[in-house]
């Protein structure tokens, strides 16, 4: 019982710490979650944090508190989501407080835009080294369909202007069909 206090107060913090420190999206949380629960605890895999991640993505709502809800599941089960739920939310809530209470004197601070333009970039290089880390993944286990579907993807929309919805069905058909063929025909 004790414990698992522990582990839910340790959840809660934890998040709370990440919720704080990562600015910029989702995806920005998930250096931060590899760091604390895959190499300092060892709680789970990193694959585990990848099909995490993906879960977090197609579920609605932000990313960075669904994959929160996730991680505190698999570590401590229903309590444990709420408690790393509750620790995601509460940083971004108090500093938009503030933020919202001062916003008329510093809209024009050049200097807060300068600080603010330095944060996008470390947030273009965290999610830079996740792709990095997602590739080298997919790269071990061989599986070749998912970076060749995600530069065909790219290329499709960025350079083909071809519609979204299009690339996403056509992305779709191919990973069925992939699956339904490694299955030897049967239906899932």
């Amino acid at each position: 019982m004790i414990y698992q206090v522990r582990r839910c107060l340790w959840l809660f913090f934890i998040h709370m710490f990440i919720s704080t420190f990562t600015f910029g999206g989702g995806y920005v949380v998930i250096p931060m979650i590899r760091k604390y629960f895959v190499e300092k605890h060892a709680l789970f895999q990193e694959e585990d944090l990848l099909e995490m991640s993906a879960v977090a993505q197609s579920a609605p709502g932000a990313i960075a508190v669904n994959l929160s809800a996730l991680t505190g599941y698999r570590v401590a089960g229903r309590i444990g989501a709420l408690m790393s739920c509750v620790g995601s939310v509460v940083p971004p809530l108090l500093i938009l407080s503030l933020v919202s209470m001062g916003y008329e004197a510093v809209a024009g601070n050049r200097i807060l835009r300068e600080i603010l333009g330095g944060m996008e970039t470390g947030v273009a290089a965290l999610i830079v080294d996740l792709l990095i880390d997602m590739w080298r993944a997919l790269w071990r286990e061989k599986y070749m369909l998912l970076p060749i579907l995600a530069v065909g993807t790219f290329l499709g929309s960025y350079v083909l202007h071809l519609p979204v919805l299009l690339l996403l069905g056509l992305s779709s058909f191919l990973c069925a069909a992939k699956m339904w063929g490694r299955r030897g025909g049967e239906v899932c």
